[in-house]
């Protein structure tokens, strides 16, 4: 019948999208009508794969972004403030207007510096050892959750206060007509000369050991036992001595001798030489013990005695860390601070300080940096290792929404902003993690995305030859009236079909391969990867996304295979017939 006078059958009725939707189904189909052809079902397993594994990365990329990010702010804050400063003895000040910014939740002082922690024979060197107030950071810092053994009690010790701030000998508080003592430990005490005075004292006792000296010795030991020593006498005598009228002695500062005097330095050194047997004891072939042996008077151990250790001050350490020193609860360590200076005073060099503490908590955060490398003590016992007296090293602060640290940290340095100060969310203090993190999701998914523009080539080699083996039926419909539109959706229909369904396919695939690597738990080693098990992050979005961009791959590989049927001229088709 002429097209004029076609009615629309049940079929049509029962399609919205009209014949080309049902000749798209059945051309997915073999020449023995089976439900799908040998090369559809090729190309759906191409999608399907493709799919799955560009979902299965996506999950995994966004679990490490998920774990690191965790395991970041589980022991570091959200807001951190600095100063550029020796010391930091303001912070309260500092916490009191950061407290008032909307949006922070808690504030809380901290002190961190590197160490090396001994327990034994086993020594840890490079640890950070962060002192922190045991009532304020349980507010900011998600430490007491990641504690795997015993608690944060016993962390400060009964009565403890903060370390006196050193008077600084410069500053104007320093006591009048004197410079003060360069070292501040010693500023205070009431026995210490002033700079001048001790330059004098020095040139004094320089000028005795001369004159000891001319009297025939050098050692002042050897010359009190020898009974030399009277040649001091005999230079306060010369002191009270009349003065001198030769030039030269004015000129030097060498006092007059007096005859009495004269006599003596011109007389013979006495006899130094020992009188008796000097052999040692056990003769000279005696050796020296081999185990250096101290009194307990002079070197007491406080983690010698069970009641000792209790009084000592708290410490919680990683689990990697107490497995590498062989550590539990209850067990006495030794943190020694390995920085060697000069300190301004008459001190010089400034020694290693170490201090013993009782391990009171074992905490595990997951991530193998913090938990070997990190430990906590008071902020007081913290402040004790350096002559800084009560200061800190910054003021962390916890806020209600993570991803508005960074708004907050600007808020902060308009409030703080005279130039000493400077703020970083958790994003700056840890960017290069996270910006790695995002350069590896990025790359991976855009190199798992070639998988499905692969698969998209297989359904462009499947439609093209269903093309010429459908030549004929195509001219057939042409002829009797069906449009270039028409054939044209036809195959778009089809390739989307495949497309549709081999999604779906990869997206159950990858749903359920990511519900198996979290059941299975795949572990992974903690010194490369920093976590012990893979993580995996199974998030709608990701997934809806990646079923979005398979389908459009798939709708545009049909492009080319759809307008070389829809050009295809009854007679090219019919030709061969």
């Amino acid at each position: 019948p002429p097209l004029e006078a076609y009615t629309p059958s049940f079929d049509d009725l029962a399609f919205p999208m009209g014949y080309p939707f049902q000749i798209a189904l059945r051309y997915l189909g073999s020449k023995k009508r089976a439900f799908v052809s040998v090369g559809t079902a090729f190309a759906m397993l191409g999608v399907a794969l493709g799919v799955a594994a560009l979902a299965i990365v996506m999950s995994v990329t966004g679990g490490f972004q998920e774990q690191f990010r965790e395991k970041v702010l589980g022991v570091n804050a959200h807001v951190i403030v600095l100063k550029y400063a020796v010391h930091f003895r303001d912070y309260r000040d500092v916490m009191k207007k950061v407290e008032d910014i909307p949006g922070v939740v808690a504030v809380a002082p901290f002190v961190i510096n590197p160490m090396m922690v001994t327990h034994g024979e086993r020594t840890a060197t490079g640890v950070l050892l962060k002192g922190v107030d045991p009532e304020l950071m349980p507010k900011v810092l998600d430490l007491p959750r990641h504690i795997v053994e015993g608690s944060l009690d016993g962390m400060r010790k009964p009565g403890a206060k903060p370390p006196e701030n050193p008077r600084d000998s410069f500053s104007p508080g320093s006591s009048s007509g004197k410079t003060g003592s360069l070292d501040d430990t010693d500023a205070g005490s009431s026995g210490t000369l002033s700079l001048l005075e001790a330059i004098e004292k020095q040139i004094a006792e320089d000028k005795a050991k001369d004159a000891l000296g001319d009297a025939g010795t050098t050692d002042l030991a050897t010359l009190i036992a020898t009974g030399a020593a009277d040649a001091l006498g005999d230079q306060e005598e010369q002191k009270k001595a009349p003065p001198s009228n030769d030039p030269l002695d004015a000129i030097l500062g060498a006092p007059s001798a007096s005859p009495e005097t004269s006599a003596k330095v011109d007389a013979p050194p006495p006899e130094l030489h020992p009188a008796g047997d000097v052999t040692p004891q056990g003769g000279y072939a005696s050796s020296l013990p081999e185990d250096d042996f101290l009194p307990e008077s002079i070197d007491p151990d406080p983690c010698r005695s069970p009641e000792q250790i209790k009084a000592l001050p708290g410490v919680v350490i990683g689990r990697s860390l107490s497995k590498r020193l062989a550590v539990g609860l209850g067990d006495c360590l030794q943190i020694t601070s390995p920085q060697i200076g000069m300190s301004y005073g008459a001190s010089g060099a400034r020694p290693p300080i170490a201090k013993q503490f009782r391990v009171i908590a074992i905490f595990e955060a997951g991530f193998d940096q913090y938990d070997s490398k990190l430990v906590y003590t008071d902020l007081y016992e913290a402040q004790t290792f350096y002559e800084q007296g009560d200061s800190v090293t910054g003021v962390e602060a916890k806020v209600d929404d993570i991803e508005s640290a960074a708004d907050i940290a600007k808020q902060v340095d308009k409030i703080l902003a005279n130039g000493v100060y400077h703020t970083m969310d958790w994003r700056e203090l840890n960017h290069g993690l996270f910006t790695a993190l995002l350069i590896q999701q990025i790359a991976m998914s855009v190199v798992l995305t070639l998988i499905i523009v692969v698969a998209a080539f297989t359904v462009i080699a499947t439609l093209i030859m269903v093309v010429l083996d459908k030549k004929k039926e195509i001219a057939l419909l042409k002829a009797i009236g069906a449009s270039d539109d028409a054939i044209l959706r036809v195959f778009v229909y089809q390739g989307g079909i495949i497309g549709l369904v081999g999604t779906a396919l990869g997206l159950v695939l990858g749903w359920i391969s990511c519900k198996f690597l979290l059941a299975y738990g795949f572990p992974l080693d903690p010194k490369v990867y920093f976590i012990s098990k893979l993580p995996v992050n199974v998030r709608p979005t990701e997934f809806i996304i990646t079923g979005i961009v398979a389908i459009l791959i798939c709708l545009v590989a049909t492009i080319f295979p759809a307008f070389y049927a829809a050009r295809l001229r009854p007679s090219d088709g019919l030709r061969a017939e």
